[in-house]
C-alpha cells in the first residue's frame, strides 16, 4: 500500500474541485484545488467526477454468466429456479469459483469496491456454493471485499426443515458474513421469518432477506418482519431486499408499512433491473413496473440501495455489472432524480452492506470512483468506461485485480 497518495482537481459530486489527500487507507484531506497537499503518489482528475465508490449490495454471483447454460422459457422466478435445479448436478466448486471471480473482476473495473453476493446453501448441494464463494472471497480480497450471504432453501418450519436447519448452522460455523432465505417461497413465511431473524441474532449476524419477491397483495414480509422487530424491541442490521408486492398495494398501505419499516430500523434493497425482467409476465393491461415505491419509503425515513441482482443467468439474462446501469434504470423506470438514484448504489449501498453510509470526507475509508464526465447525470447518462478507482488507498491496476 502507498503511504500517502494524492488526487488533484477532482470535481465531487456537488461541483467543487478539490485535492483529496489519503494516507495509509484513510482520507485526511479535502481541500480546495489548487491546495499545498503532497504525497509520494500523485494522481491528476481533472474532467473527472469522483465519489465514494459503488456498492453491490445484492448479487448471486455463484449463478453468473449461466445465461447460455441454462433454459428458462416461461421467463419468470419459477421457471429460473426450475431451470437452475435441473443443472444443478453440473456445476462444480472451480465452475462457480470462475464465474464469480470473473463477475467480481467486471465489477471492480466498473467501481464496484464492495459487493455482497448470496450463495444457494440446498440440501442437494449443501455447502458447494457457499465454499466456492468464500473462497472467491479470499481470491478477490486485494481488490473487492465480497460479504457471502447464505441463501437458505425453504422449508424452514414443519417436514423437512430439519436438515436444512442443521445446514444453515453448518453455513454459519463454515464462515457466512450474512443470515438470509427467501420467505416468499416458504410454505409458513412468518415461521421462516421468526427462524431466520432469530437466527441472525443469536450469531450476531446481519439478515438480508429476499421479501415479498412477487405481485400479490396479500404477501407481508416486509410488514411482518417490521412489526415482529418492532414488537419485540429488536435493533439489529437487516435488510430487505426485492419488496416488489408492496408497489401494488394501496397508497394507505404503502404509508403504513413504510413508517413501520422506518420505525424497525430495516434498510431496503431495490433490483430494478432483475425484477423488470421476472415480473408481470402473461400480463397484458396494466403492466407492473415490479420496482418496491423507493420515493414512499424514503420519505418515511428508510433507507433504500439498489442493486443488479441477478447477472446474466436465467433470472436475469443481460446486465453489466455496473451500478451506473441500475442507476440509470431508476431514473427511467422508478422516476427518480439523477443524484437520488446515483446515492442507491454508493452511500446508501453501503449502508445496507456495512451498516453505515459512505462519503469523501476527513477520516473515512478511501473507497473512491472517478468518472470521466462532467456531472453526476452526465456519468449516468453516458456510462463513461475509463473509470479510475482506488480500494482502502490504492489505485486498482490490472496487475493488482490478477494477483493470484
Amino acid at each position: 500500500m502507498a503511504q500517502s497518495l494524492l488526487l488533484t482537481s477532482a470535481t465531487l459530486t456537488d461541483g467543487r474541485v478539490v485535492d483529496i489527500r489519503v494516507e495509509n487507507g484513510v482520507i485526511t484531506n479535502v481541500e480546495l484545488s489548487p491546495s499545498q497537499l503532497v504525497a509520494a503518489e500523485q494522481h491528476s482528475l481533472v474532467d473527472y467526477v469522483i465519489a465514494s465508490s459503488f456498492v453491490e449490495p445484492h448479487a448471486h454471483l455463484d449463478k453468473a454468466f449461466l445465461a447460455d447454460r441454462i433454459s428458462n422459457p416461461a421467463g419468470d422466478l419459477m421457471g429460473a429456479i426450475h431451470g437452475l435445479d435441473a443443472v444443478r448436478g453440473s456445476i462444480t466448486h472451480n465452475d462457480i469459483v470462475d464465474r464469480a471471480t470473473r463477475a467480481a473482476h467486471l465489477m471492480s473495473l466498473n467501481g464496484v469496491t464492495s459487493v455482497r453476493t448470496h450463495a444457494d446453501t440446498t440440501v442437494t448441494a449443501q455447502l458447494q456454493n457457499v465454499l466456492a464463494l468464500l473462497e472467491t472471497k479470499q481470491k478477490c480480497s486485494s481488490f473487492i471485499n465480497v460479504q457471502v450471504a447464505m441463501l437458505l432453501e425453504w422449508p424452514l418450519s414443519g417436514e423437512g426443515s430439519a436438515d436444512r436447519r442443521a445446514l444453515a448452522q453448518d453455513a454459519i460455523n463454515a464462515g457466512i458474513d450474512v443470515v438470509g432465505g427467501c420467505p416468499h417461497l416458504d410454505s409458513n413465511p412468518r415461521a421462516a421469518i421468526d427462524y431466520l431473524l432469530e437466527l441472525a441474532i443469536q450469531n450476531d449476524l446481519p439478515l438480508d432477506l429476499h421479501a415479498d419477491e412477487n405481485l400479490r397483495p396479500d404477501s407481508i414480509d416486509l410488514e411482518y418482519l417490521a412489526d415482529t422487530m418492532i414488537n419485540q424491541n429488536v435493533t439489529h442490521q437487516v435488510n430487505a431486499s426485492h419488496c416488489v408486492s408492496l408497489s401494488i398495494r394501496e397508497a394507505g398501505d404503502i404509508r403504513r408499512i413504510s413508517e413501520k419499516v422506518a420505525e424497525a430500523g430495516i434498510t431496503v434493497t431495490a433490483l430494478p433491473q432483475t425484477n423488470l425482467f421476472l415480473q408481470g409476465r402473461g400480463q397484458i393491461s396494466h403492466m407492473p413496473r415490479a420496482i418496491v415505491p423507493i420515493a414512499e419509503l424514503q420519505s418515511a425515513g428508510v433507507c433504500v440501495a439498489a442493486g443488479a441482482d441477478n447477472l446474466q443467468d436465467p433470472f436475469n439474462p443481460v446486465g453489466r455489472a455496473d451500478p451506473l446501469e441500475i442507476s440509470s434504470l431508476l431514473v427511467t423506470a422508478a422516476h427518480l432524480n439523477t443524484n437520488n438514484a446515483f446515492n442507491m448504489v454508493t452511500s446508501s449501498a453501503h449502508q445496507v452492506v456495512h451498516g453505515r453510509p459512505s462519503s469523501i470526507t476527513v477520516g473515512s475509508a478511501a473507497n473512491l470512483v472517478a468518472m470521466r464526465a462532467t456531472n453526476v447525470r452526465e456519468s449516468i447518462a453516458m456510462g463513461p468506461p475509463d473509470r479510475f478507482v482506488v480500494y482502502g488507498g490504492v489505485v486498482l491496476t490490472e496487475q493488482i485485480r490478477n494477483r493470484k
